[in-house]
């Protein structure tokens, strides 16, 4: 089967050499500028490789995927949101290779770092929507307004609104990727009352919509699903949110530094106490972690460094569906609280209950926990 498969992935690659690229440079003498060696690029590749469920074998295979990135044109749309998503991409002082691979992209369009503008901006974008129709990977930053037609978000001196712009260019899309979690879930803009009627996007759309949520998603995750999109020519596995297997299969908490505390029944009471010096779990002082879906706690963001977790803040839950509403407050547990995921409703009791009534049997709540599957796969 892995022969079959490597097969497949190197014919659909040759292919893809054979579509032109975006510029002059290859991924490799951009990783040169850049200081980043062939070896580093490799074991960049092996990890994206594990990853993605794929063996070791699978690495150079892997490494010419992202080689030939540069051949699938990308249109990154931007709606109802704060461009966070693109500025933790883009604002780092030492560009890791996920940075390196996004910047070398065949981006047709983003509107917060290409240099055209006023009607050069829009012509280029109708250009690349006629140009290369059906093969387009379309990203998506931000949720779509759908209160009054969508007028309380319009582009240009046409004033199209951004539910018509959106629902125009998914029709020349070969593939759509929701990144962030307003374009997945509407975001914070959809928090009640929402006003402006804010939805992800998948809920206007009648096509397949990959969600790559988070406040913001780390750039390994984006990068990963396009990866996956040009290795496989297809969409890869998703839970019930539409979330990639690979990506959130597992909880922040199945992964956490803090675990051991977890089990051993030692938290933070406050923030700033004993327990916080010493790295105690913070699930007393709301971390969301028990209920979040994400890599996180493996994949770690500035350059693998560190997350919020680490930094001595619990998680926020960002990468879930409502977790504006759902999972405040932040710096408390959720005891009886109930998340807008009927299936997550019940794992929510379960650890509340456990942990806020016998703290000291935390081993037993991990037993309970692990017993526990992604309820949304």
């Amino acid at each position: 089967m892995n022969d079959a498969l490597m097969q497949k992935m190197k014919e659909r690659i040759n292919e893809l050499r054979k579509l032109p690229g975006v510029g002059s440079k290859t991924i490799k003498d951009v990783l040169e500028e850049n200081g980043i060696s062939r070896r580093d690029f490799l074991k960049w590749s092996a990890s994206m490789a594990a990853m993605l469920g794929l063996s070791s074998s699978f690495v150079p295979v892997v490494a010419e995927a992202a080689e030939v990135s540069d051949r699938l044109p990308v249109l990154w749309l931007h709606l109802a949101e704060c461009t966070g998503c693109s500025e933790s991409l883009l604002r780092t002082d030492t560009p890791s290779v996920d940075d390196l691979i996004f910047n070398y992209i065949n981006l047709q369009y983003h509107d917060t770092i290409m240099a055209a503008a006023g009607w050069q901006a829009e012509e280029n974008y109708e250009e690349a929507l006629n140009k290369f129709k059906g093969r387009l990977i379309l990203c998506v930053e931000g949720g779509v307004p759908t209160k009054d037609g969508g007028e309380y978000l319009t582009f240009g001196p046409h004033a199209e609104t951004g539910l018509e712009k959106l629902k125009r260019t998914a029709e020349a899309a070969g593939a759509i990727i929701a990144v962030g979690t307003c374009s997945a879930f509407g975001g914070i803009q959809a928090a009640a009352p929402n006003p402006t009627g804010a939805v992800g996007i998948h809920k206007v759309l009648n096509k397949p919509v990959i969600n790559v949520p988070g406040c913001p998603p780390s750039a390994k995750n984006i990068v990963g699903t396009i990866l996956y999109v040009i290795l496989f020519g297809a969409l890869p596995a998703v839970d019930n949110f539409n979330r990639p297997k690979f990506a959130y299969g597992l909880r922040i908490h199945d992964l956490c530094e803090r675990r051991g505390h977890f089990d051993a029944g030692e938290f933070v009471e406050e923030f700033g106490d004993t327990g916080a010096e010493n790295g105690f779990c913070l699930y007393k002082v709301g971390c969301k972690g028990p209920y979040t879906f994400n890599n996180c706690s493996r994949e770690r963001f500035n350059q693998h460094t560190s997350w919020p977790v680490q930094a001595g803040h619990g998680c926020i839950g960002c990468s879930e569906p409502d977790f504006w509403d759902a999972m405040k407050p932040y710096e408390k547990p959720l005891a009886d609280n109930y998340l807008a995921s009927i299936d997550a409703d019940a794992t929510a009791d379960k650890i509340g209950i456990t942990i806020l009534t016998v703290a000291g049997v935390a081993i037993a709540a991990h037993a309970a926990i692990s017993a526990m599957k992604n309820p949304k796969e």
